[in-house]
């Protein structure tokens, strides 16, 4: 995915896109899983976000203001994946374009996503939480 993208390769860019995908990945499969199963897994992302940002440097007030951050961005993100299907292609760049400075890559973007949609809404909860080593979508 990031072949294309010749931005800086920033912590926020790759973790805004992490977010995108587990966006839709929540988006897909709450309808599948148990809240508790859900709750498990949303719970163990932003740990991990959380031990990540630690291990960069970050001390524990600067760690919470950024988890905070990261938290209320994935809610946004959220709000906007909720419509994904019924927004037109102007209202996805413009949304990704608030988060990411990419220019022409927003469209490449835009047809990434439109993909893994399709790909995560045709397998199982459990194909995505197992070690797989390559996918193609």
């Amino acid at each position: 995915m990031f072949k294309n993208i010749e931005n800086n390769d920033l912590f926020s860019d790759r973790l805004f896109l992490f977010l995108l995908h587990f966006g839709f990945f929540l988006k897909y499969f709450k309808k599948y899983a148990s809240k508790k199963e859900i709750q498990e897994i949303y719970d163990y992302i932003f740990k991990e976000i959380e031990t990540s940002i630690r291990e960069i440097g970050y001390g524990d007030m600067s760690v919470n203001k950024r988890m905070k951050e990261y938290l209320n961005l994935f809610h946004r993100i959220i709000s906007k994946i909720e419509l994904w299907e019924n927004l037109d292609e102007q209202e996805k760049i413009h949304f990704l374009n608030n988060y990411l400075n990419l220019g022409s890559e927003l469209d490449y973007l835009i047809e990434y996503f439109d993909k893994y949609i399709l790909f995560i809404s045709n397998n199982a909860l459990n194909f995505s939480t197992k070690d797989v080593r390559s996918l193609n979508f």
